[in-house]
């Protein structure tokens, strides 16, 4: 980004724009003979009124009085800049050197505090695969968060409340068993809930009786809170599981159900601010002015709904967490709920109500089809875990049998390729499971980066062995292309992390993590490292050494393992 930012603020003084509407148009070029960079005139010339071309010149003169690249060129309407490549490599092996995370931040949000919403499922149901987008998508902008400065909050809103408890009780109480629930529980209450809709569809009377038995949950019954409790507990239990394998902590695990007694504030906030109407005998907020339907916050029968949860939850995280923005990681289709519920913060007169953001992320569907825990279709993630490190397993006494640890390592990679799949997709994008392409090590996936990242590391080793050094020095000739090409891509470390963080995408981290792969790949196969001369030698360890650190960062930041050999 500094290169960037450097060629920007020179054209800006010799155009007379803002340096910022400059830097967002400087370009990489589509093949490295045209140059590191480019900067295309066309749209000052417009604001302007000059002739592109003249413009281009004018500029490619200024950039090359300043004396801060090795060559620039016109080319039409573009000026093409190719950078010092040994002042790129000097900084990028310092940078490497001093700090891994320093290739990627600059921590612009040191002092800043936010609370992140993920993974939240629903108690009493399966932790299936389509828990894993907003798991693991949460948990990576989390650790983005981070190392971008943020103090961060981890929040894992469970789902444990609502009309669902009634039908889990109905069908517990009808259907169920106290000591088959115990020996697989969340397992044995999904079967039960699903038998309920199968059985309500020739029975609707009970839905009558599960609204009648969620009622007395909420009104204290002794039988309802302690299955509902039961339930809690056991379902925690098998998720705690889940989240260990996954490498996923959070700092707060607060469910629906702890907003109860605060959502009666919110309620007579609004009605003091004159926002609460009425409509069809519930209480709603008219959102139409800004062409949002109403929010409804409390229901024809005096029952509160999820918006109001989530306006109590978003004040108390604000006002008693003290953060200063929130984010939800939650599915797309979820987005006009935090529209609604964003807009009646901004009409409560809460200013941090622009810091609220919803990350929504695409659909995860299998082999095509939409997953529903209603109709029992689920794939649970445990199952895919545990088939992708046996996989792991297999592969690892196949290719190095005499591997030291194989099993902490075969978990590392197996679970790496789950998320990894995952992660490498544009959030928006629905995601197609289908097992062939999670449990697929060859290409780009995450067993392709850890073990790159590992044959980064056993070079290193072998050089330690020797006796050797690698002072974090650029080379005193001229860089090759593929020594070149590897160093550009690892200065373009902090300007894709920031786009990852001010996007919420974690999938920028995991595209520039498989182009780091494929430049060192190329680099290791086209220069020898432990056997060129002594000076060669030294600047090709340290570059190794630079894409090693930045590979580790890269999987620590989508939460995977680095696993220093495979």
């Amino acid at each position: 980004m500094e290169w960037k930012r450097a060629l920007a603020d020179v054209a800006a003084a010799q155009l007379g724009l803002p340096a910022d509407d400059v830097l967002a148009a400087v370009e990489y070029p589509p093949h490295p003979n045209l140059g590191d960079l480019a900067l295309p005139c066309f749209r000052f010339a417009k604001v302007l009124r000059q002739n592109p071309a003249q413009l281009a010149a004018a500029t490619a003169a200024a950039l090359t009085a300043s004396g801060r690249f090795e060559h620039v060129e016109v080319a039409g309407g573009y000026v093409n800049v190719r950078l010092h490549r040994q002042a790129v490599a000097a900084r990028v092996l310092d940078l490497a050197n001093r700090n891994p995370a320093g290739l990627y931040s600059r921590r612009r949000h040191a002092g800043d505090k936010v609370a992140v919403d993920y993974s939240s499922p629903n108690i009493a149901k399966p932790f299936g695969v389509g828990h894993l987008r907003s798991t693991m998508i949460g948990q990576a902008i989390c650790r983005m968060l981070a190392a971008d400065g943020f103090t961060v909050l981890g929040i894992n809103h469970l789902g444990d409340w609502g009309t669902q408890f009634g039908k889990n009780i109905v069908a517990y109480l009808r259907w169920g068993d106290e000591a088959t629930v115990r020996r697989d529980p969340v397992r044995e209450l999904f079967r039960l809930y699903v038998r309920f809709h199968e059985e309500a569809k020739d029975h609707p009377e009970l839905e009558d009786e599960a609204r009648a038995w969620f009622k007395k949950l909420e009104e204290g019954d002794a039988t309802a809170r302690r299955l509902w409790q039961w339930f809690i507990q056991e379902s925690l239990r098998a998720f705690e599981q889940t989240y260990q394998r996954l490498g996923v902590t959070f700092d707060y695990v607060l469910g629906e159900s702890f907003y109860n007694d605060k959502m009666q504030a919110v309620i007579d906030e609004l009605q003091a601010r004159g926002l609460l109407t009425e409509s069809e005998g519930a209480e709603v907020v008219d959102l139409s002015a800004w062409n949002l339907p109403p929010c409804i916050i409390r229901k024809s029968d005096g029952a509160t709904i999820y918006a109001t949860r989530d306006l109590a939850a978003a004040l108390y995280r604000h006002d008693v967490l003290g953060a200063d923005h929130l984010v939800y990681v939650v599915g797309s289709e979820q987005t006009l709920h935090f529209q609604q519920v964003f807009k009646v913060l901004e009409l409560m007169d809460r200013p941090w109500a622009a810091h609220c953001t919803h990350v929504a992320f695409g659909m995860m569907k299998y082999n095509g089809e939409r997953l529903s825990t209603r109709r029992g279709k689920v794939v649970y993630l445990e199952d895919v875990l545990t088939r992708a490190v046996q996989e792991a397993r297999q592969i690892i006494e196949e290719k190095n049998p005499q591997l030291p640890e194989k099993d902490q390592v075969a978990e590392a990679v197996g679970i790496g390729a789950v998320v990894f799949n995952d992660l490498k997709n544009d959030r928006l994008h629905d995601v197609d499971f289908r097992w062939e392409d999670v449990l697929n090590f060859d290409g780009e996936t995450g067993p392709y980066v850890q073990y790159t990242h590992a044959r980064a590391c056993s070079v290193l080793r072998r050089a330690q062995a020797e006796g050797l050094s690698w002072p974090p020095a650029p080379p005193a000739t001229t860089l090759s292309d593929p020594e070149w090409q590897l160093v550009h891509q690892l200065a373009q470390s902090n300007e894709l992390f920031e786009r990852a963080v001010d996007r919420f995408d974690p999938s920028v981290i995991a595209r520039h993590a498989l182009d780091l792969c494929h430049l060192f790949n190329r680099f290791y196969h086209d220069c020898p490292i432990l056997g060129a001369p002594a000076a060669e030698r030294t600047w090709r360890l340290a570059l190794t050494d630079a894409t090693r650190q930045a590979l580790a960062f890269a999987l620590h930041l989508l939460g995977l393992a680095a696993p220093a050999a495979m």
